[in-house]
């Protein structure tokens, strides 16, 4: 079976992280979301949260996982059999960024990336966007799914 690997903290998940993961369930018999714990974001969601809000946009999808890790992400493809990372780019400097990445993984435990080119109507989409946007009321609904937008008002009400 191939197997592939979303990575990311997804906090929270948009439909831009949501469009990658669709695409890459097309050309792998079997993709897992893997929930970065990242020990240098302060997260709004926890990582159970997240896992669940991923699981709830993903269910239509019967090859989709969601799993979640911490360290090196080469560990946990190595652990799980998994050779090959799928990251969407936005912009040029996400590929900047993401290049090293993918040097370093293939490198050290020879893992490969494919990079998927954002899809034009989500490019401009972040976590980081759609969580100021919210924090100061603004409208998210057209970013994220609507459990997430939910998630999200209950989360910064009263903020």
């Amino acid at each position: 079976m191939k197997s592939a690997v979303c990575p990311g903290s997804f906090d929270p998940i948009t439909f831009g992280h949501l469009d990658i993961i669709e695409r890459a369930s097309r050309h792998f018999d079997q993709v897992i979301v893997a929930v970065l714990e990242n020990r240098t974001k302060a997260s709004l969601f926890s990582v159970e949260e997240r896992m669940e809000m991923i699981r709830e946009n993903t269910k239509k999808f019967p090859n989709v996982v969601v799993d979640s890790w911490h360290g090196l992400l080469v560990e946990y493809c190595r652990t799980n059999g998994v050779d090959t990372i799928v990251k969407g780019l936005r912009a040029v400097t996400d590929f900047d960024y993401e290049l090293q990445m993918a040097q370093v993984n293939l490198q050290a435990a020879q893992v490969e990336t494919m990079f998927m080119a954002t899809a034009p109507t989500h490019s401009f989409l972040s976590s980081s966007l759609v969580k100021e946007l919210a924090h100061y009321g603004g409208d998210v609904s057209s970013m994220v799914p609507v459990n997430v937008n939910e998630a999200l008002r209950a989360r910064l009400a009263g903020k």
